[in-house]
This record gives structure tokens, sequence and C-alpha cells, in this order.
């Protein structure tokens, strides 16, 4: 009985995956040198002639990284395909792919990984991803109807670390960041004076990157002035997203900012 139920349950769970899914157009980013970048689309479900629309950039983490152009919606996705979000905040929202050997923030992982010595170099050059990531954001905007004061960023884990690195190399690009079991090298945050509000989410057993990431972030933004929220959960480890995703303010906190 419990393995028929077990396939049901996997029969429920990849319908609505797929459903998910259906929402994203599948696309392809190719840059001025090339090079290309798989990413999921969502549009506002009508477009209406001469308005602005908010902008969505969602970096997923490590597991989701491939090639499939499916992956990166498993953590997220159903937040933005939801029918009652999509008619309350129609939105464009941009969900990239990072291949399997490379990383949001740097391009290669260290060898000590995200647990003790924070390993995120102040001065080191954009990834070779977020360029790319960089280069199609851009693009969009300049040739999509794009409210410019209402531009967000959010990522979790790996990509919770790219949301940081991408608002600190560019300050005045987003209204708000929500960066979810990440982490950044606090230097750039004592320094930072961009426009961007954050809210940061861990949780206080995460095993895999450090919960005190996200709180010297936290520390290094409020003590440099800058608008940021800390929201730790009790007894969560690494998947602090599912909490933070069902927070009944979650997206509207976001939507509602402007810079």
């Amino acid at each position: 009985m419990k393995f028929y139920i077990s396939i049901l349950l996997l029969m429920f769970s990849s319908k609505s995956f797929f459903a998910q899914n259906d929402s994203f157009s599948k696309e392809i980013f190719v840059s001025k040198t090339k090079d290309s970048l798989k990413y999921r689309l969502s549009t506002p479900e009508k477009v209406e002639k001469g308005k602005k629309y908010p902008l969505v950039l969602f970096l997923h983490g490590a597991g989701e990284r491939g090639t499939d152009n499916e992956s990166q919606l498993r953590n997220g996705g159903t937040l933005f395909s939801n029918p009652s979000n999509r008619e309350k905040f129609p939105s464009f929202v941009l969900f990239p792919q990072c291949p399997p050997d490379f990383y949001w923030p740097i391009d290669k992982r260290p060898a000590q990984g995200f647990m003790d010595k924070n390993p995120f170099e102040k001065n080191a050059p954009i990834s070779t991803q977020l360029k790319l990531v960089d280069e199609l954001l851009t693009n969009f905007i300049k040739n999509n109807p794009i409210d410019e004061n209402r531009i967000y960023i959010m990522g979790l884990s790996m990509g919770g670390m790219g949301t940081f690195d991408f608002v600190c190399r560019f300050p005045n690009r987003f209204a708000a960041a929500i960066p979810i079991c990440g982490g950044v090298n606090t230097s750039w945050l004592k320094e930072f004076r961009g426009k961007t509000k954050f809210r940061i989410y861990h949780g206080d057993i995460d095993s895999v990157v450090s919960v005190e990431f996200s709180r010297e972030a936290y520390k290094a933004l409020k003590e440099s002035g800058n608008d940021v929220e800390y929201i730790e959960f009790y007894g969560v480890g690494h998947n602090s997203w599912h909490p933070a995703f069902n927070m009944p303010d979650f997206l509207p906190w976001l939507y509602q900012i402007k810079k």
C-alpha cells in the first residue's frame, strides 16, 4: 500500500512540476561573445500597451545547475506560476540556469566549502556566469516594458551568494534583494551605499552554508546605514527557502518596494 501511495505522490508531484513549467517559456540568450545562457521566462498574463512592469531575477542553488533548462524552477518556480500570485503581481520573471561546472558568484567551489572561513574575495572579477546574467538582464530591460524602479533580485544558497555579489557590483540597479542562505565578503557591504533594500533569510542549523554569513551580512549592512531586515528560522537547516516562501508577506513585501 505504501508503495502505491509513493507512486501516486510521485505522479502528482511530477504533474505539478510540469504544470509550473508551462507558465515559463524556454529561452536561450546569446551574448556578444557568442556564449549562451539558458533561462526560463514568465511574462504578465496580459501586457497592456504603454504600461511598465516589475522584473524579478531569480538565481537558483547549486543543486539546480544543469543543461535541461528545467531544474532551475524546482525551488521557487511555483511561487511565480501560482495563478493567484500571477494575478496579484503581474511581472516579468527570469530564471537563468547555471551550467553544471560553474557557480554564480565564483567560477569554482572553494576547497573548504561554505561552513568555516568566508571564501568570498572582495576584489575578484565578476564570475563568468554572472557576467552572462548581467548581459541578459541589460538586454531584457532594453527590449521589454520594464519599470526600472521595480527591478528585484532573489536567490537561494549559491543563488543567495550570487544575489549579494550582483547587488554589490551594481548598487543602483535593484530596488530590493532577497538573499536566502547565502553569503558575501562583508567588506563590500560595509562600503555599500546603494538604493537596494535587503531582506535576508537563513536557518539557524544550516550545515551547508554557515548561518554566520547571513548574520555578518546583516550586521555589516545595518552598521553602514542600509535598509535591511534579517529573518532567522529556528530549527531549520539548509532549506530555509521553504519557510521563507511560505511567509504571507514574502511577495507583498517585495513588490511594494520602489527605488
